[in-house]
C-alpha cells in the first residue's frame, strides 16, 4: 500500500473512532455563523464551566461503563456533596477545605454502598444505583429542607475563581481527564478495566481483580459526583437540595455514550469522553443562543441520547469491518 492509501486509511480509521468530533466542529461553525456570538469569551467560558462539572463526573462513570457497570446515582451524590458542604460554610462560616473534604467523603460513602451491593452481593448495578438515586435524594432533602447560602469568598472561589483567566473548575476537569487517560492507557490496572468489561470470566481466570477494581471505581464515582456538587453550589452561592443535580445522571450518561463508550462495556477512551462532554455543552448552548424553548431543549437532549447509542453501534460495526479489511490486506501481502 502506498503512502496516499495509508494516509486515507488512517484518516478513515480516525473518523470512525471519533465521528462526533467532526459533527462538533460543524455544529460550532454553524452556531457561530447563525448567531455571531458563539466565540465571545463570556459564552465560551460558560460552556467550559458547565462542561467541567459534567466531565468531573463523566470520567469515573465512563470507566465504570467500560468495566461493564453503571452508576445512575451520581445526580443525587452531587446534591448530597453540595448540601454537606453548604451546611459547613453557610453564612461565611466554617473552613472551605473541610467542607469539600467532608462532601467528598459523603459521596464516597454512597459509592461504597453501591460497591458493596453490586460487587459483593452481586446485584445488578442499574437497579442498585436507581435505588440509591432515590434514597440519597430523599436523605439530602431531610438533611437540609431549606437552602443554605452566603458561603463566603473562600468557598466561592471553587465555583467562580479563575487561574490565568480560565475557570478553576476547568483546570480541575482537564487534570482529571489527563490522569484518567494515562491510567487507562498506560497502566496494567487501566487495561484490566477494559478486560473486565470485555469478558469478566476470562479476566478472572487471567488473574484480574474483577471485584476490587469496580469496587474502587464505584467509590471514586460517588466521590467525584460529590466534589462536583461543591463546585455547583459554590458557583450558585446556594444549595437547594431538591433541585441541584436533578436529572444529572442522564446528562452524564448521554455525554459518555456520545463519546463512544460502549453501554455493553469494553470500549471507550477519555478523549472520546471529552468530545462527548463538549458536544453536549455546545448543543445546549447553541439551542439557548438560537432561542429554542426549554421544552425543545429537553427533546433535543433525549434525541441526543438515542443518537449516541445509535452512533456507538454504527462505529462499532465500522471498526469491526475495518479490522477485517486490514486483516485481509495483511493476509494478501504475506508471502505464500
Amino acid at each position: 500500500m502506498n503512502a496516499d492509501n495509508r494516509l486515507l486509511s488512517t484518516l478513515a480509521e480516525g473518523l470512525i473512532r471519533t465521528p462526533l468530533l467532526v459533527v462538533l466542529i460543524v455544529m460550532v461553525i454553524g452556531v457561530q455563523l447563525v448567531t455571531g456570538s458563539f466565540f465571545e469569551w463570556q459564552n465560551v467560558r460558560g460552556i467550559l464551566q458547565d462542561s467541567a462539572v459534567i466531565a468531573i463526573i463523566a470520567v469515573p462513570v465512563a470507566m465504570l461503563l467500560i468495566s461493564g457497570y453503571i452508576d445512575l446515582s451520581v445526580g443525587s451524590s452531587l446534591a448530597l456533596g453540595g448540601v454537606v458542604a453548604s451546611l459547613i460554610v453557610a453564612n461565611g462560616q466554617g473552613d472551605p477545605a473541610i467542607a469539600v473534604l467532608l462532601a467528598v467523603v459523603a459521596g464516597a460513602v454512597v459509592g461504597a454502598v453501591n460497591a458493596v451491593v453490586v460487587t459483593i452481593f452481586g446485584l445488578n448495578s442499574l437497579i442498585t444505583t436507581l435505588g440509591t438515586l432515590t434514597a440519597v435524594r430523599g436523605a439530602t432533602q431531610l438533611i437540609s429542607p431549606t437552602p443554605k447560602n452566603n458561603f463566603g469568598d473562600g468557598f466561592g472561589f471553587l465555583g467562580i475563581g479563575t487561574i490565568a483567566g480560565v475557570p478553576l473548575s476547568v483546570w480541575i476537569a482537564a487534570l482529571i481527564i489527563i490522569v484518567a487517560g494515562v491510567f487507562l492507557t498506560l497502566t496494567p490496572t487501566g487495561r484490566h478495566v477494559y478486560a473486565i468489561g470485555v469478558n469478566r470470566e476470562a479476566a478472572y481466570l487471567s488473574g484480574v481483580a474483577v471485584k476490587r477494581i469496580p469496587f474502587v471505581l464505584f467509590i471514586v464515582s460517588g466521590a467525584a459526583a460529590a466534589f462536583a456538587g461543591t463546585i455547583v453550589v459554590a458557583r450558585l452561592n446556594s444549595a437547594p437540595a431538591g433541585q441541584i443535580g436533578g436529572g444529572f445522571e442522564l446528562v452524564v450518561l448521554t455525554a459518555v455514550l456520545l463519546g463512544g463508550v460502549a453501554l455493553t462495556g469494553g470500549e471507550g477512551s477519555m478523549f472520546g469522553v471529552l468530545v462527548g462532554v463538549l458536544f453536549y455543552g455546545v448543543l445546549n448552548n447553541g439551542l439557548v443562543l438560537l432561542g429554542v424553548t426549554t421544552f425543545w431543549q429537553a427533546v433535543a437532549s433525549g434525541v441526543a441520547l438515542i443518537a449516541a447509542i445509535g452512533l456507538s453501534r454504527v462505529t462499532h460495526v465500522l471498526r469491526v469491518r475495518l479490522a477485517a479489511a486490514n486483516a485481509r490486506r495483511l493476509a494478501a501481502m504475506a508471502p505464500a
